[in-house]
C-alpha cells in the first residue's frame, strides 16, 4: 500500500526471483558474462554442455583461468556427449552444419587434453541412456549462478536461448536445473586417458 505500483512491478516475488536475465539466443549474452562468472566462481564450476567447445574462444585464457581455479580448490567438470554415440549422430543430421556435433565434442577433449592432468578438473561422457536427455538441455554452473541452454528443435546451443539464474533459496530453478546436471553426472562415464 505504500509502494507505488510501478515499484511493485519490478520487484521479483516467487519464482522469477532467481532470473537474473535472459536472452532470445545463447550467442547474445556477453562474453563479459562468462568471463566473469568463471572469474568469480570458488567453489564449483560445472560445465554440462553437450559440446562446451565454444568456452575457449567464449572466456579469454579460460585453460590457464580454470587451471588456477582448480589449483585454488575449486571443483571443475566437464559433461559431455559422446562424439561416437548414437544420439550424437542423431543430433548431426538433425543439426546438418559443417562444424558437427562430433567435432566440437572432439575441439573440447582436444582443449582438456592440451590442459593434462589436473588434480580438480573431471570429465566424463553422459550415458548413452541419458544422453537424449543432455543434449536437449545445457547447464554451466559458477557457484550460484547458472547459465541455462535449452536447445529448440534444429537449432545450435548458440542460437537457442539462455537464461541467467542466480539461487535465492531451496527449490528454485535454479536448484532444478542443477539436480539435473548432478543426475546426468552420476550416470556419466569417465572418460578414458
Amino acid at each position: 500500500m505504500l509502494w507505488p505500483q510501478a515499484v511493485k512491478d519490478r520487484i521479483k516475488t516467487g519464482g522469477d526471483r532467481e532470473m537474473v536475465h535472459s536472452y532470445p539466443y545463447r550467442s547474445a549474452c556477453p562474453s563479459t558474462v562468462w568471463a566473469d562468472l568463471v572469474e568469480g566462481a570458488t567453489a564449483e564450476l560445472f560445465f554440462a554442455g553437450f559440446t562446451n567447445y565454444f568456452l575457449w574462444s567464449q572466456v579469454p585464457r579460460f585453460s590457464e583461468t580454470i587451471r588456477r581455479k582448480a589449483e585454488a580448490g575449486c571443483r571443475v567438470r566437464f559433461l559431455l556427449g559422446d562424439p561416437e554415440g548414437e544420439v550424437t549422430r542423431q543430433r548431426e543430421a538433425v543439426e546438418d552444419v559443417a562444424l558437427t556435433v562430433s567435432t566440437r565434442i572432439r575441439t573440447t577433449l582436444e582443449h582438456l587434453d592440451r590442459l593434462g592432468p589436473v588434480e580438480g578438473v573431471e570429465a566424463r561422457f553422459s550415458s548413452p541412456l541419458d544422453a537424449v536427455n543432455h543434449v536437449s538441455l545445457s547447464v554451466f554452473r559458477f557457484d550460484h549462478d547458472a547459465l541455462v541452454t535449452p536447445h529448440l528443435a534444429r537449432l545450435v546451443g548458440h542460437d537457442s536461448p539462455l537464461l541467467h539464474l542466480r539461487r535465492q533459496g531451496a527449490g528454485g530453478m535454479f536448484d532444478r536445473f542443477a539436480e539435473h546436471g548432478e543426475e546426468l553426472w552420476e550416470r556419466a562415464e569417465p572418460l578414458q586417458p
